[in-house]
């Protein structure tokens, strides 16, 4: 009878391990089949967003890029050139405070730090309420072509209160915010939490935006003192042949 019982529960677990094997075998199948075709349906989705948040350009910006640490996550800035020339960079931003969760928004600037244009990238807001953050959504509820919630955004250069605490540095938004809270953004109509949550993901590419330009300070007086230092060592090498002829 022992001897019954073990054979049938080494039989179960071997079928068990089998069926298991087979699943797993079958899954990996399924995200090889449909890896690459996800990621080329989220290029081009990046592609299109870039090509309306940016002036026109001639490189490809989701090739040209730069990783900026944004508290614990990263952020991705596309850089967009024509004839070589910077035209702008889009930074995808995201906010965890929508009334659904997490969304992604891409953010593009002008050199200048104004905000060219924004579009959604990925939400999970209310139907008919949230959703309006989509330039399409709020196109068709207003009935025009030409006027879309996030319009609002175009043209805004983004302010900040900066403060410093406990060795780090704070910058909290003073126009980029919903017309409430006392900025210069009219929230969606009885969604004013996923308004918010847009608000927040556009400032945090701002301030992203912002560690580019300061990066590029330093790296810039990095710079400035190299060539300092090799122009005075040409001048000491100039003087020490001259003083040994």
């Amino acid at each position: 009878m022992a001897s019954k019982m073990k054979s049938t529960l080494l039989t179960m677990s071997l079928t068990l391990l089998l069926i298991t094997g087979i699943a797993s075998a079958l899954l990996a199948y399924v995200y090889t089949l449909t890896k690459d075709p996800i990621t080329q349906a989220e290029n081009q989705k990046k592609e299109q967003a870039l090509s309306l948040v940016l002036p026109k350009f001639d490189n490809s910006p989701l090739e040209d890029t730069v990783k900026i640490a944004s508290g614990v996550d990263t952020l991705i800035c596309y850089i967009g050139k024509n004839n070589n020339e910077i035209v702008g960079i889009a930074v995808e931003s995201f906010t965890d405070e929508g009334f659904s969760g997490r969304f992604s928004v891409m953010v593009g600037f002008l050199p200048d730090g104004t905000i060219y244009n924004t579009m959604i990238l990925e939400h999970k807001e209310t139907p008919g309420l949230g959703d309006k953050m989509e330039n399409e959504k709020s196109m068709s509820i207003s009935g025009s072509d030409t006027t879309w919630w996030s319009k609002q955004f175009i043209g805004k250069k983004p302010e900040f209160n900066t403060s410093e605490s406990d060795g780090k540095k704070y910058a909290e938004p003073i126009n980029i915010k919903v017309s409430k809270d006392g900025g210069e953004i009219d929230a969606i109509t009885a969604a004013t939490i996923s308004s918010r949550a847009y608000c927040n993901a556009v400032n945090r590419a701002c301030a992203t935006y912002f560690k580019i330009g300061e990066l590029k300070g330093k790296s810039g007086g990095k710079a400035h003192y190299v060539l300092i230092l090799f122009l005075a060592l040409g001048l000491f090498i100039f003087i020490f042949k001259k003083l040994n002829k």
